[in-house]
């Protein structure tokens, strides 16, 4: 039977917990047996949990022996690990075990040094600070997980789930998987990764910076065929300045801004409106509905239709 060890940080997030504890608990082989015997290990015998405390039935010598270590996320994913965490960590992995992060338990898991120069992923909200923290890293955080061999990562919450079934189904198999995603009420496979998810606002600009009212107008004219002359026209200067000046206050460039100003409002009419797709991309001012589910999909990672089927 393999053995899956649980590893429960001081103010482990409950829901990244319970993830990997219910899919692997409840995963039956074709004879009805379980796949999986689970242990939830911690470093003491009582860890916060946030709104509980949590009693663990093992300490840290749980995870020797086990095939596959999972890494919850944790309220301050800052929050340093304490040497026995790493060194249990560490030789864990020396001893070839499978470890796999969910959500911001990406965070512990490369400050052992196991993830340097490895593809990761964590929750979008944090894919920025793991990657300032973490130099060695490649954050993409457009994706749900990450299978690097030994070491997995997957995105923010229900992207934990979708680590959990892809193991299953490295471990036993694409039919004990499905049965496990039936009883999860989840798909074996979700189409497009966690930008979909993402709200794509802009960068925030702080009240009162030289681009605010230009930001304002763009908002309240996404329907224009604006180019970066006509952007640059409207604030009064030229489109080198206005480059610059956007890079240093929003971290991007003026097209880039208002195509995401525009996907982002053609999110909110397919959530809210019954409008038809080719509608909404002239609503958001793209020229051709072909401009716009390409644009789309590029920056969700799914097309206007699958977005309104699962938001609308």
């Amino acid at each position: 039977m393999h053995t899956v060890a649980v590893l429960a940080l001081d103010r482990v997030i409950p829901f990244d917990l319970s993830t990997p504890i219910e899919v692997f608990s409840r995963t039956r082989l074709p004879d009805g047996r379980s796949a999986y015997q689970v242990r939830v290990c911690a470093e003491r015998a009582e860890i916060d949990a946030g709104a509980f405390t949590l009693r663990a039935s093992w300490g840290l010598d749980g995870l020797r022996g086990a095939d596959t270590v999972v890494v919850p996320g944790v309220a301050d994913p800052t929050a340093p690990i304490s040497p026995a965490v790493r060194d249990a960590l560490r030789a864990a992995a020396a001893d070839g075990t499978r470890i796999a992060s969910v959500c911001v338990g990406t965070f512990p898991l490369a400050a052992t040094g196991l993830l340097d120069g490895l593809r990761v992923t964590t929750h979008w909200q944090a894919a920025g600070l793991l990657a300032a923290l973490h130099p060695g890293l490649d954050v993409d955080p457009d994706v749900l997980y990450v299978d690097n061999g030994q070491f997995l990562t997957s995105a923010g919450a229900a992207a934990g789930l979708d680590l959990c079934l892809h193991m299953v189904r490295r471990d036993y198999g694409s039919a004990v998987a499905a049965d496990a995603a039936r009883l999860s009420v989840m798909p074996l496979e979700r189409e497009g990764g966690q930008a979909q998810f993402i709200v794509h606002d802009h960068t925030p600009t702080p009240q009162g910076s030289e681009l605010e009212a230009l930001l304002d107008w763009l908002r309240e004219n996404l329907a224009r065929d604006l180019s970066l002359a006509d952007i640059a026209e409207r604030a009064g200067t030229s489109t080198r300045t206005l480059i610059r000046r956007f890079r240093d206050q929003t971290g991007t460039t003026p097209l880039q801004w208002l195509h995401r100003a525009r996907i982002r409002q053609a999110q909110h009419l397919l959530e809210t409106t019954g409008h038809s797709v080719e509608r909404i991309g002239g609503q958001v001012g793209f020229g051709s509905p072909t401009a716009f589910r390409d644009r789309f999909k590029r920056t969700t990672g799914v097309s206007p239709q699958t977005y309104r089927r699962t938001f609308g």
